[in-house]
């Protein structure tokens, strides 16, 4: 059965010095301190430490033969948006983390789907970057934030972006990063296991009460981590909406219950028992495999837990493959 993992993330194997390309810091750089590792080091200090299979195609696809799944969705780690520099520099490092990234599945076109990143605080360039990403370099959409510095997704200044995606036929990936209250979750990595579900609930919330897929209907938009905290708050977000929609519909008359299974969100949650949850809140059709690959909260094995849980074979191949085809407007044919 044809497997997509629309979650997995990549980096160009070297870049060059950012600090000294702009003039100033904050910008990811990496240290190959020894054979097949790296660091990723922000000002001179480690932010985290990765493997070869985090810019090697080959390691990628021999895990992905060991795992049985066919197809990676590529997208750059969050921490790459860089939204808080200068706009033009921005767009300059999106433009080489994109253009690594088509080289990538261009190279290896029936293994590899490829999303591009955008300067978002600066949505003009941004639209621009997102129709060189699909016209030119021929990938199937964008990887977002779950906000840009501070401004939430619902704000009318990102609705040319939305509006591009839309007539490009282009998928939006949203992910978390830069998340809220760092300074209460700087033990047990918090902000990983905490802030990062809080972020991606925050976002679909201010998607939905900002009307955004009322304005949008045609934007197809993933949601990471299987929606983060959304699914075990919906409840309460739908509770809320009814009884003060004073607050709640001041943007969006539409309650909340309508939105399920009109975006998309990822299986990686880590559970057999919640995915079963999601599946139920969701539906299946709303579902796609995604791993978080290379990086340790992920699905060790991407697909295992779909394969192993006692599911309908129709329903599979909707979480294996029906969802992510669907959301990135391709065909199986393409990966015949």
């Amino acid at each position: 059965m044809l497997k997509i993992d629309i979650h997995t993330h990549i980096l160009p194997k070297n870049w060059p010095d950012l600090r000294e390309r702009y003039g100033y810091g904050g910008f990811i750089q990496l240290d190959h301190h020894r054979p097949g590792c790296a660091r990723m080091l922000r000002n001179g200090e480690c932010f985290r430490e990765i493997r070869s299979n985090c810019w090697d195609a080959g390691t990628r696809l021999k895990d992905y033969d060991e795992f049985g799944v066919q197809v990676q969705v590529l997208s750059t780690v969050p921490v790459m948006f860089s939204y808080w520099a200068k706009p033009e520099h921005t767009l300059d490092l999106s433009k080489l983390l994109n253009d690594h990234i088509a080289g990538v599945v261009a190279e290896f076109p029936k293994r590899f789907v490829g999303l591009g990143t955008l300067p978002m605080q600066a949505p003009k360039l941004a639209v621009g970057e997102l129709e060189r990403c699909v016209r030119d370099l021929k990938l199937a959409g964008v990887e977002i934030g779950t906000h840009v510095n501070g401004f939430n997704l619902n704000e009318t200044l990102f609705f040319p972006v939305y509006e591009a995606a839309e007539d490009l036929g282009a998928a939006l990936f949203v992910h978390p990063w830069d998340v809220l209250a760092t300074e209460r979750m700087k033990k047990y990595w918090l902000s990983w296991l905490v802030g990062m579900p809080a972020e991606t609930a925050l976002a679909i919330c201010s998607m939905i009460f900002g009307g955004v897929f009322e304005r949008f209907p045609r934007l197809r938009v993933a949601f990471a981590h299987g929606g983060g905290a959304f699914p075990g708050t919906f409840g309460r977000v739908q509770h809320g909406f009814e009884v003060r929609p004073d607050l709640c519909a001041v943007d969006n008359a539409v309650e909340p219950a309508e939105y399920l299974g009109r975006f998309y969100v990822d299986s990686c949650v880590n559970d057999p028992r919640l995915l079963s949850c999601l599946i139920d809140l969701l539906g299946a059709n709303s579902i796609a495999l995604g791993s978080d690959y290379p990086f340790p909260l992920g699905e060790n094995r991407p697909g295992r837990m779909i394969a192993e849980m006692a599911l309908p074979q129709s329903t599979k191949a909707r979480l294996f493959h029906g969802t992510a085809l669907e959301w990135l407007g391709l065909t199986a044919e393409s990966f015949a």
